[in-house]
């Protein structure tokens, strides 16, 4: 009979913890289940069920009482002020990592080989990468804070009853957001396929512009939450907006540096738009024989129709060694060395032996392409993250209003030099005026 009782209970517990409304309740389950399981056991060897739950009713008191004055009036330990800190560090975190991806890409910054760390999501020394890992994983620990700090009474700087520790952790979901896009750009910098460091300086001053004003919009959102202050007036956005705006431009200007003109296809715009472009009788034939002798990289599928060719591009296999310009794959005796064989993997893009000539040669159009068009990946995720800081300016907006932060101080105006002057001179001819009525 005690086992069922205990399973039953268990159970129940187990399962009504799991509902996301009894997720703040969870240590109460827990102490409930204790309880219980100590109760009937104890209870069955004495017989006295209700003195044992009376006595130990009593110790969960006096316990919580201890509790609670030694981390409110002896040591306290607040999870709120945890919470607030944790989101002011992500903030600087993440601005800092900015930064560093945009100085690091256009002083053409490049490794040879991505450490296993950053692969795997663990700490590591790379002062940029350690920026934002902190706003990327730290989802459970500000959920964990939260849970707590709703608990906690009023104190310090959060003196109002029900303070709105909710809103911190969607202020930190956004900043999460724009973390995702800083991971991104940081990605770029360990990308196998680098742009030229000669065409990243043409849209280096769009570039640092636009990372200095969205890292300053990051650093004044953390100052703002850290001294707990209300936004000034104005757009704070306007000025990153604008930036990336120059980026977009220069980037609609200078498009030709970035696509192979040889490859383009005249015609219109319309035609994309409202139907798939054109090919020749004589460029299809072509596209066949090219797909029979196996020398494409990817695969040429010709629709139903006959009205129009899609290609779709398949890279090969990576190489194993983390480089892709190596030469045709092949395996040496200096493997065997380690007891090992391991056949290399093609390199992309992939060269092929019965012409190597001209396989050479479009190769190093491929690569060239590629490299000129990842300075547009890297631009576009930069506008992407631009994009993203509205959602984290409404957050700090609603968190600020249910928080009731501070009004930043009003701008002082000063007096005109000739207000005191001008006063004065009509008061006389006031007077003046009166005397000669």
């Amino acid at each position: 009979m005690i086992i069922i009782s205990i399973f039953i209970a268990g159970s129940v517990a187990t399962f009504a913890k799991l509902y996301p409304k009894m997720k703040p309740y969870e240590y109460g389950f827990r102490v409930f289940l204790i309880t219980f399981c100590f109760v009937m056991v104890s209870g069955y060897k004495t017989g006295e069920f209700i003195h044992t739950a009376i006595n130990r009713f009593v110790l969960i008191l006096l316990g919580a009482a201890v509790s609670l004055v030694v981390n409110t009036c002896i040591y306290p330990i607040w999870a709120g002020e945890d919470l607030h800190k944790l989101i002011v560090k992500n903030f600087m975190g993440v601005a800092k990592s900015l930064e560093g991806c945009i100085d690091g890409y256009l002083s053409g910054f490049e490794l040879e080989r991505v450490p296993s760390k950053i692969l795997t999501c663990q700490a590591a020394d790379d002062p940029v990468y350690s920026g934002y890992r902190s706003a990327v994983v730290s989802a459970t620990e500000e959920e964990t804070l939260e849970g707590f700090a709703s608990w906690e009474p009023p104190h310090g700087r959060y003196k109002k009853m029900k303070y709105p520790w909710k809103q911190y952790v969607k202020v930190g979901g956004a900043l999460r957001h724009c973390a995702y896009m800083v991971m991104a750009l940081h990605g770029c910098l360990l990308s196998e396929i680098q742009a030229p460091i000669d065409l990243r300086q043409v849209f280096s001053n769009e570039l640092r512009i636009v990372g200095c004003a969205g890292a300053n919009v990051l650093r004044e959102l953390g100052n703002n939450i850290d001294k707990m202050k209300k936004l000034k007036g104005g757009d704070m956005l306007d000025q990153v907006h604008k930036a990336a705006e120059e980026l977009q431009k220069k980037i609609d200007a200078r498009s030709y540096l970035l696509v192979n003109s040889e490859s383009w296809v005249i015609g219109s715009r319309d035609d994309y738009i409202h139907g798939p472009p054109l090919v020749e009788s004589d460029d299809v034939d072509q596209l066949k024989d090219e797909e029979e002798g196996g020398d494409q990289i990817g695969n040429l599928s010709l629709s139903s129709g006959a009205d129009h060719v899609m290609v779709n591009v398949l890279s090969k296999s990576w190489d194993c060694e983390g480089s892709h310009f190596g030469a045709v794959s092949s395996v040496t005796a200096d493997n065997t060395s380690t007891g090992k064989v391991f056949n290399k993997q093609r390199s992309w893009p992939s060269r092929s032996v019965v012409d190597l000539e001209l396989s050479i040669d479009r190769e190093e159009k491929t690569l060239e392409s590629a490299r000129a068009l990842s300075v547009a990946t890297f631009a576009s995720l930069l506008i992407e993250f631009v994009a993203r800081l509205d959602n984290l300016v409404n957050s700090f907006n609603d968190l600020s209003v249910e928080a009731n932060f501070q009004d930043p101080p009003a701008d002082i105006l000063t007096p005109f030099p000739f207000s005191e002057s001008s006063k004065g001179i009509f008061q006389r001819l006031l007077k003046l005026f009166k005397l000669q009525g």
